[in-house]
């Protein structure tokens, strides 16, 4: 081809693409690289600015999505001398009433995260206040409007997005021309921050924001979106129409915003879901496979009744081209489902290996399965947990953290109580027990919802989650020598805001792989995880495999993927599925079963309502439908892994 033809082409696919993006979007490897980005990008700004004497105005939000900005942002300060001298800040939104020194509000995120470690001015820092009275509310916003105005407008606005679509507070039913005001708090929106307030009734109703069109006067907005669980709303505000039930959808005016997102989230958008919409592909077999699947499912056929005229009636008709004819396109694309399902995840000893997910020597395996909360093994793979020990494999489960916060308080007490009772009636426990339970108790009995967690309570709710996990694990069959409790430091700040992965977090890892030396292990990949402890204990997995890759024991070494607790893999991501009968799944359910503190109402359910035994049913039944409907074995349930590769 010409190379007048590839810039043709190149501008047919970019027109094609900007049709249905509305917005300009970069998609990155992870949300790090990304964040990263974004930081050098207002460096670069706030330094321009600073050559040519002038003051530089930052519009800010919070949430998780700007943590890694101002992570970057702040390593700038102390290690590139970027200062923020000249920098005047105005954040979007504050809870409305909240006090600023309170954990939940935005003073004390915006302090925690950027503030505290950096040279500006505080006279030049504006964030809604959410301690003024209610009369006085109108006028105030009115003067936050007018104090942007004074300083020659927003320079460059970060912003997150939300599951109901909203930018800042500016909930569904925002309107356009709308300024800084008092909202209320969207029901989602409400339940979303339970995770940072404890409780659903400790949220505030009501919020103090910028409005849309507050926001629409800044010379440059980015939009950052990270993980699976932002990947259905970011598509509708990139691809959609314009409407006031997803407010973010008004940035597709804006004449200069840009879009940040991650692989994860972009996975709804139209050029990575189905590209072949879009213009001509760069066909390989994944994306083949992906195409096929999506084609069946369109038509409600089986792969295997597809014919000539579906795929030209759906844009593919240049994939069957490559493939002579939809009959041997389809036979290539059954089979390598057909291929992925196993009864033996350890792999079959003595078996042709050739086309099975695993291998099969040596036929019993050392297994390593991480869990990052202490019930999230059996949850995403407990049917597979159950398996590989009775197929006779030498497994291991770590979980990563204590998952101590997720323990109800009044579930602590009850605990508390009954073994001061228990300890008092046979005089067993011993004084610093009785100190450390006395102490937990009057701490609970006198804490208030929004609260942080002592260093006591957190080790009575990690007493809880132990326990809970001890059960879960014997039940499928491990000894106490089997069970590592890993308790990684990054987790252990007492509220659902983590620290940074450390390299103390990493040799954890590095030291449990390095004593069993596995053949087989398997970690969470669940990046829809909207607590973001799966994607922290995840990347302390994939640091310490790189880490370790040139002992020659890591050669024989397979890393699998499963996800289940907020997400599952798409069929066409599947590498490995092992299909659950109906007493299995019955038995999983029994394992979870063992984890009390998080049945019925779990403190931080997510966007799920759903019990987490429903959730892990559901999917494994809706992963199984799936491959039936594709034209494969009918089963009662499948847990689904993906294998990751250096």
């Amino acid at each position: 081809m010409s190379s007048a033809a590839v810039t043709t082409t190149q501008k047919s696919l970019k027109y094609q693409l900007k049709s249905v993006e509305k917005v300009p979007v970069k998609i990155w490897g992870d949300s790090n690289d990304a964040s990263i980005h974004i930081a050098r990008s207002i460096a670069l700004a706030i330094r321009q600015k600073q050559q040519e004497g002038e003051q530089i105005v930052l519009g800010l939000a919070t949430g998780s999505s700007p943590i890694g900005v101002y992570k970057e942002l702040v390593r700038m300060h102390r290690e590139e001398d970027l200062s923020f001298s000249n920098v005047i800040t105005f954040n979007l939104d504050e809870y409305y009433p909240m006090k600023p020194k309170a954990q939940q509000s935005y003073v004390y995120f915006m302090n925690e995260y950027l503030f505290d470690h950096i040279d500006i001015d505080p006279k030049n820092i504006n964030i809604p206040d959410g301690t003024i009275g209610m009369e006085e509310v109108e006028e105030y916003c009115r003067q936050y409007e007018e104090k942007i105005d004074l300083v020659g407008g927003i320079d460059i606005q970060l912003l997150g997005i939300g599951r109901t679509g909203h930018i800042g507070f500016n909930e569904p039913g925002s309107w356009r021309d709308s300024t800084t005001r008092l909202v209320r708090l969207d029901g989602i929106t409400r339940r979303d921050a339970i995770k940072d307030f404890g409780t659903a009734e400790a949220v505030p109703y009501r919020a103090i924001t910028m409005g849309i069109a507050s926001i629409m006067k800044a010379r440059t907005v980015y939009l950052m979106a990270w993980g699976q669980h932002k990947a259905e709303i970011l598509q509708k505000a990139i691809e959609g129409p314009i409407s006031m039930t997803i407010p973010s959808t008004f940035l597709q005016e804006h004449p200069n915003v840009k879009v940040i997102v991650d692989k994860a989230a972009a996975t709804e958008l139209t050029r990575i879901k189905t590209p072949w919409l879009i213009g001509m592909c760069n066909w390989n077999d994944d994306l083949m496979c992906q195409a096929v699947i999506w084609l069946s499912q369109k038509t409600g056929k089986s792969i295997l009744l597809l014919t000539d005229n579906d795929y030209n009636e759906h844009h593919l008709s240049d994939l069957i081209i490559e493939y002579k004819s939809s009959y041997e396109l389809n036979i290539k694309v059954h089979n390598q489902l057909q291929d992925t399902i196993t009864g033996w995840p350890g792999g079959k000893p003595n078996a042709n290996d050739s086309r099975r997910p695993e291998r099969a020597t040596p036929a019993k395996k050392r297994i390593i399965i991480f869990s990052p909360h202490p019930d999230d093994d059996v949850i995403s793979m407990g049917g597979t947990f159950l398996r590989l020990v009775e197929q006779g494999h030498d497994v291991h489960v770590a979980y990563q953290t204590s998952g101590n916060i997720a323990v109800h308080d009044y579930d602590a007490l009850r605990y508390i109580e009954w073994m001061q009772e228990f300890g008092a009636t046979y005089d067993l426990l011993k004084e610093d027990k009785k100190d450390l339970f006395a102490k937990a108790a009057k701490i609970l009995r006198a804490k208030q919802n929004s609260q942080k967690n002592s260093l006591e309570v957190r080790q009575i709710k990690g007493m809880i989650r132990r326990g809970e996990a001890r059960a879960g694990a014997r039940f499928c069959g491990l000894k106490d020598s089997q069970i590592h409790f890993l308790d990684m430091p990054f987790y252990e700040t007492g509220t659902t805001r983590k620290k940074p992965l450390g390299k103390a977090d990493v040799q954890i890892i590095k030291d449990l792989i390095t004593e069993i030396k596995p053949h087989q292990v398997y970690a969470a990949g669940d990046l829809a995880d909207p607590h973001g402890t799966h994607r922290v204990c995840l990347n302390a997995i994939f640091e310490a495999f790189t880490a370790l890759q040139n002992e020659k024991w890591m050669k024989d070494c397979w890393l699998w993927l499963y996800r289940g607790a907020w997400h599952e893999w798409p069929v066409h991501e599947i590498e490995m599925a092992v299909p659950l009968s109906p007493m299995e799944l019955y038995k999983k359910r029994r394992a979870i079963f063992m984890h009390q503190s998080q049945k019925d109402t779990p403190p931080f359910p997510g966007n799920d309502e759903r019990e987490f035994w429903e959730r892990a049913e559901d999917r494994n039944k809706a992963t199984a439908a799936q491959y039936r409907a594709l034209g494969l074995s009918q089963y009662e349930a499948i847990e689904a892994f993906r294998r990751w590769k250096f």
